[in-house]
């Protein structure tokens, strides 16, 4: 049976809704467009990570409501990423705003960043998360991943091969072997590998703003209740279910989301990261 069909037919019984054409890596997204998801062909893991170094930089350097416009300036004008050349700034740029959205109107990358200076312990997961909603290539390896048991050696070579059988696009071995490495930096960079040469699959550390983070984007795919806890954003937090509504719980007192739980039914909304959208 295959594993993403299954993915897809659970979602669709879960949700009572589903749009084929948003529909990706056995994510269903609800209106992917407006949140700032992306579920087109590209990626910049061809010549980039999730560049968790300089997006820390990047957002130290900005104020919290900063625009893209901001975001450009800093990076390309002031240099706050502390890049060599003119080009490169330029490239880093771009990077970040296929990786990110870096704009408020995008509710992922708003969310993600009202809840950034919450913990700096919290970011390399929110970074991980915000990027995997808009980096196909990213998503395709996620179950990869998740399913190696810790303390086995992770390659480059297997990212390659991850992506090669995963994915319908055919790559050139050169763009490929570049995509291996460069995922398993970012892997590495979240927290699920140790290791800058030998890379091991590890534990990602897991806070309550992570949790909060990762069952918005499940919210925004189209999942609710229950089905929340096993949506594939939040399998990434790296977790069992029992910690997840333990962080829910804990961000439900901090005000970031509300979570219910009864009778075995669950209910988790977000007024909170929402509230600007509802008053649009």
């Amino acid at each position: 049976e295959n594993p993403k069909m299954k993915i897809r037919e659970n979602l669709a019984a879960s949700t009572g809704r589903i749009n084929p054409s948003h529909v990706d890596g056995g994510i269903l997204f609800h209106s992917p467009g407006s949140a700032g998801f992306l579920t087109s062909t590209g990626t910049t893991h061809a010549s980039r990570t999730i560049m968790l170094k300089e997006l820390r930089l990047l957002l130290a350097a900005c104020e919290p409501d900063a625009d893209i416009d901001a975001y450009r300036a800093a990076i390309v004008d002031k240099n706050v990423l502390m890049k060599s050349t003119l080009s490169t700034r330029k490239h880093s740029f771009r990077s970040l705003r296929e990786l990110y959205g870096l704009s408020p109107q995008l509710l992922i990358f708003r969310s993600m960043r009202e809840l950034w200076n919450v913990d700096e312990s919290s970011q390399p997961l929110l970074a991980l998360l915000c990027a995997a909603a808009r980096d196909h290539i990213l998503r395709a390896t996620v179950d990869f991943v998740l399913s190696t048991p810790q303390g086995i050696e992770v390659t480059p070579d297997m990212f390659r091969q991850t992506v090669a059988e995963e994915l319908p696009v055919t790559y050139q071995q050169a763009t490929l072997s570049r995509i291996g490495r460069n995922t398993s930096s970012s892997w590495q960079q979240s927290g699920h590998l140790q290791g800058r040469i030998k890379k091991i699959r590890s534990q990602a550390n897991c806070t309550p703003a992570n949790a909060t983070y990762a069952l918005l984007l499940a919210h925004l795919s189209g999942a609710e209740g229950n089905a929340q806890f096993s949506h594939q954003f939040v399998q990434v937090l790296d977790v069992r279910e029992h910690e997840v509504r333990l962080h829910a719980n804990a961000a439900s007192r901090q005000g970031w989301l509300e979570y219910r739980e009864a009778g075995g039914v669950t209910e988790v909304t977000f007024r909170h990261l929402l509230r600007s959208q509802e008053t649009e």
